[in-house]
């Protein structure tokens, strides 16, 4: 399989592992599930230039601003599974381990915590909201999660027929 497609797939499939997550945190923990709206708010407004806000959420609406949110969420995904492929080599998609996954998707974690949530308005690892440890948790959970995920979709994909 060619590089980039293996890579985009395996990026689809962790992304999918972390959205089945999402889907089950809350029967299970009464987490409530991720809402890539917002994403596309803020990604949004950057079209605009406008980078930074005080509260995304009264931001004004962007159009299609869910499609565009779910659509940069896959494409993060993407782009960490790239990283892993370039930290671990490409090597690693002919015999995925857990422990470089792992390390990536726990890592990604530093992406919302220094960047999306500062500029959302929310705080460097969420320090302005109203529950900044229980935010700090679901996000580590959730990007350790989508490490799984990297895991998983390497293996799954290392095994399809050539």
């Amino acid at each position: 399989m060619n590089t980039l497609v293996h890579t985009v797939l395996l990026g689809c499939g962790a992304t999918a592992v972390m959205d089945a997550w999402g889907i089950a945190r809350r029967p299970l923990l009464g987490w409530p599930a991720a809402d890539y709206t917002l994403v596309g708010r803020w990604v949004g407004h950057m079209f605009r230039g406008r980078f930074r806000h005080a509260a995304i959420t009264r931001a004004d609406a962007v159009r299609g601003e869910r499609a565009l949110g779910w659509t940069v969420h896959y494409l993060t995904g993407i782009a960490f599974a790239v990283a892993l492929v370039v930290l671990a080599g490409r090597d690693w998609l002919g015999r995925p381990e857990a422990g470089a996954a792992l390390l990536v998707g726990v890592g990604s974690v530093a992406s919302p915590f220094l960047l999306m949530q500062p500029a959302m308005g929310a705080g460097v690892a969420a320090r302005r909201t109203s529950r900044p440890v229980q935010a700090r948790v679901q996000s580590l959970v959730t990007h350790a999660i989508f490490g799984l995920g990297l895991y998983v979709a390497g293996w799954l994909l290392h095994r399809l027929p050539a």
